[in-house]
């Protein structure tokens, strides 16, 4: 650890939570919880994990599984596939499949109507199938954008080696060889290599991968939230005072904003975490369904453009 380094203490950990359905395609943990639309977790607002889920082959005549059309305003929807395949199809032209690795990062803006299903393939062959959407605010300026889709594929997110902090403290050479796993940047930077996302607020996305028994740092700018997801494996997170905090598969920590970085112990050799770090947007929350706004006249606005048909141009 570098003599200016503090490391971050753990401000809440937050259980895993009971799964429901979200159409008929998404069986899903509601990671955040009560924090979901809190200033607690901003820029973030809610975030839904489908663990691995075996889905048979659909019958002739069987209608895809998934969610047919609904309207968003206001935010950004960010789906990850880890396994399985999903079609999107959208108001404003886009459509498009994303498959293992790939993301979609979706802009609402001033509304886009659309809707996520298994793909055609994957539900003729059926499989495993596990995914992640989290919504990302949009900064009080840029709610009415127009809206936008960014199809990111699995080969164009930077995979970046990472070290147990005994190699970084100098007992022994970083390389590719000795390194305990990897982080796949999405958005934001790790290790100065940049992710391929664009986003409206300062925002950081990371799929970490632990193939070993290690102890690593995550560094984060010290005004960020700082959210860290279990997605399989174990982790305990040490904080300055050497106090250990343990969370479990499904489960989340928050973090105080009162260090520059986050020091995580994995005992498993195979451990998975997403990692959202950003700026706090500081601006009310107004959200009711689909949307989120500022005010609720601003929700109201969005019902009444909705059902007259002035939405998702």
């Amino acid at each position: 650890m570098s003599t200016n380094t503090v490391l971050r203490s753990v401000k809440q950990i937050l259980p895993a939570t009971p799964k429901h359905w979200v159409g008929d395609g998404f069986n899903v943990h509601p990671v955040f919880a009560n924090k979901a639309f809190t200033e607690e977790v901003s820029p973030f607002l809610m975030f839904d994990y489908a663990p691995p889920k075996h889905f048979p082959a659909l019958k002739e005549g069987q209608e895809p599984r998934g969610v047919g059309q609904h309207p968003h305003r206001g935010f950004e929807t960010v789906t990850i596939a880890f396994k399985g395949e999903v079609e999107h199809a959208d108001s404003v032209g886009n459509r498009d499949t994303i498959k293992a690795g790939d993301v979609q990062w979706m802009t609402a803006g001033r509304g886009i109507i659309h809707q996520e299903f298994h793909s055609e393939e994957f539900s003729k062959k059926g499989g495993d199938f596990e995914m992640c959407q989290l919504w990302v605010n949009l900064p009080k300026e840029h709610k009415m954008v127009k809206p936008t889709y960014q199809p990111i594929l699995k080969g164009d997110i930077p995979q970046v080696g990472i070290h147990d902090i005994s190699v970084k403290n100098g007992e022994g050479e970083c390389s590719a060889e000795n390194a305990v796993g990897n982080v796949r940047v999405i958005a934001g930077s790790f290790d100065g290599r940049i992710g391929p996302a664009s986003t409206f607020s300062p925002v950081e996305l990371w799929d970490v991968t632990l193939e070993k028994e290690s102890t690593i740092e995550l560094p984060f700018p010290e005004n960020y939230n700082c959210i860290l997801f279990v997605r399989r494996g174990n982790v305990a997170i040490i904080g300055k005072d050497g106090t250990e905090k343990n969370v479990g598969p499904q489960g989340v920590a928050l973090t105080e904003r009162d260090g520059s970085a986050v020091r995580l112990r994995s005992s498993s050799r195979d451990t998975s975490l997403l990692v959202m770090a950003g700026l706090p947007l500081e601006e009310p929350i107004a959200a009711r369904g689909p949307f989120v706004m500022n005010t609720w006249d601003e929700i109201r606005k969005a019902n009444v453009d909705f059902m007259s048909g002035n939405f998702g141009q």
